[in-house]
């Protein structure tokens, strides 16, 4: 099931699988901001990282004697959420734990996901509670993929990644794969608020940077200034991505609060890299804001 919220600049669609939103709509020019999913070259469109982000160790997880099979950035992203609550500008899902999660993750939560605009800004909040009877970590990200070019009177390269300060992105290394402690950690850029988009900016893969101060980072048109700005602040890691095709048809600005699994790392989920711990009935919030500068 889709919902379409909608105020006097945005138009916003949300998937009821996953909690995913699949189109945000420019209303005064109609165009697409979002990836429009295309299997051909990536399927989704903003999918929700949970209970963890990237890969895990062997594709598996240890639960005391009991051991877990897992994908890459866990399975939120795959299951129906349940609409709680709709209004004009503002829709709430909700997922929670059952028997078929529990074959997946044996731990009982909730996560509760609220889209809210407010102008030309979309609000993504998302909440976790631990419903269960132990205490319970784990993972979370966010991963939009924006649209490129904007419009056809421009190509990819008419864009820059821009921070709102000076930066020398530090980024974890990779391996093959998307396991961390591939290598060397490395510098993207040194001094400057601008990385530009090219063929081969993500030749490699993925850059998942850390340690950022600015506050944004915003894919931004360099001839009029229009831009997509991600609220950045308090995330611990963001990763920039798009697919190996040429041209480049999306970049994805990602929001972090925890890493993928180590290259030989270990197998106990107890030891996996995770965004909080929560003790029963504890409930841990965040959120991603992201404002459409698209006006002709």
């Amino acid at each position: 099931m889709r919902y379409t919220i909608e105020n006097e600049r945005i138009r916003l669609t949300v998937d009821s699988v996953g909690a995913e939103a699949v189109s945000v709509v420019d209303k005064k020019t109609n165009a697409q901001m979002l990836w429009c999913g295309d299997p051909a070259v990536w399927n989704r469109h903003s999918p929700i990282l949970f209970p963890y982000t990237g890969r895990l160790t062997g594709g598996r997880f240890t639960v005391g004697s009991e051991t877990f099979e897992g994908g890459q950035h866990g399975f939120a992203r795959d299951f129906e959420h349940a609409l709680k609550e709709q209004t004009d500008t503002s829709v709430t899902l909700e997922l929670s734990s059952s028997e078929e999660t529990r074959r997946l993750w044996p731990f009982d939560f909730t996560l509760t996901a609220r889209y809210t605009l407010d102008g030309a800004r979309v609000h993504h909040a998302i909440s976790i509670k631990n419903t269960g009877k132990e205490d319970m970590q784990f993972g979370l990200g966010f991963h939009p993929a924006y649209a490129v070019p904007f419009d056809d009177a421009h190509t990819y390269t008419d864009y820059d990644l821009v921070f709102d300060r000076l930066e020398s992105p530090l980024c974890i290394n990779t391996a093959a794969g998307g396991l961390t402690c591939g290598g060397a950690d490395y510098y993207l850029a040194r001094n400057t608020t601008r990385i530009p988009l090219t063929d081969t900016l993500f030749a490699n893969d993925s850059h998942c940077m850390t340690g950022l101060r600015s506050k944004s980072l915003s894919l931004v048109e360099r001839d009029t200034g229009r831009s997509i700005r991600v609220n950045i602040e308090g995330f611990p890691f963001v990763l920039i991505w798009s697919a190996s095709t040429v041209p480049m048809r999306f970049v994805c600005i990602e929001p972090w609060h925890s890493l993928p699994g180590e290259k030989d790392g270990p197998a106990a989920w107890a030891d996996k890299p995770c965004a909080a711990k929560l003790a029963p009935g504890e409930v841990w919030e965040t959120a991603l804001e992201t404002t459409f500068e698209r006006a002709e």
